[in-house]
């Protein structure tokens, strides 16, 4: 427990935070760790709220030129540096081949998808992201997973399929062309600059929303503008 501790607090200098880990079982297919032996323990890391908006900024500013994807250069450069430090591999959501970030997710925190298929937390709702992981080949002590109430299922309006204005998702699934058209078109601003409505409309970790200029971040890569 004292390492995750160590790399809670190194983690911390860049506004990013550990999100749960997990042992892998005898039935888990661990990809390689440092040594290039199969992991044992995977440690995944990444922010609630904004709060790692300010150090990429400065990062981003000091950089002589911007790589393609900026947030995920700067995600493997930090959780790199961290895990040379304590010995781990670390990996990106966004490697090939995919690994599976989001059923580690959430066997590590205990948490379910909300109707948008974003991860829904019982403190930071919708407004939090997970940047990487670090791969141990040694098995690292975790707390104990507490069962968490998932409040999707105690939101009797469901806002968060009711305010888009092309109606981009439903309960039967995601639109991606309608949504990505609607972004793109003339009548999408308001998403361009203040974010996804529907995420926006969910009433849950409200203290943790992106600032528009983090959303308009987020818009502008997810629409390749």
């Amino acid at each position: 427990m004292r390492i995750v501790q160590n790399i809670s607090a190194a983690l911390a200098a860049y506004g990013l935070i550990q999100r749960g880990g997990l042992v892998f079982g005898d039935g888990d297919v661990a990809p390689d760790g440092p040594a290039g032996r199969p992991a044992r323990s995977v440690l995944l890391v990444g922010q609630a709220g904004a709060a790692p908006w300010p150090h990429f900024q400065r990062w981003r500013e000091a950089q002589p030129a911007s790589p393609d994807n900026p947030l995920d250069s700067w995600s493997r450069e930090v959780i790199g540096a961290v895990a040379l430090v304590f010995g781990a591999r670390a990996v990106s959501p966004s490697d090939k081949p995919y690994l599976p970030f989001q059923q580690w997710a959430m066997r590590a925190e205990g948490l379910r998808p909300s109707p948008l298929g974003i991860l829904m937390h019982p403190e930071y709702g919708l407004w939090h992201a997970y940047r990487g992981a670090l791969l141990f080949e040694v098995e690292l002590q975790f707390g104990e997973v507490r069962k968490q109430s998932h409040l999707c299922d105690l939101c009797v309006g469901k806002p968060c399929l009711k305010s888009c204005p092309v109606s981009a998702y439903s309960e039967t699934g995601f639109a991606y062309e309608q949504c990505l058209g609607h972004v793109r078109g003339p009548s999408g601003g308001a998403c361009r600059t203040q974010g996804c409505r529907d995420r926006n409309a969910c009433p849950y970790g409200t203290a943790y929303r992106y600032p528009d200029d983090v959303q308009a971040f987020h818009m502008k890569s997810y629409a390749g503008l």
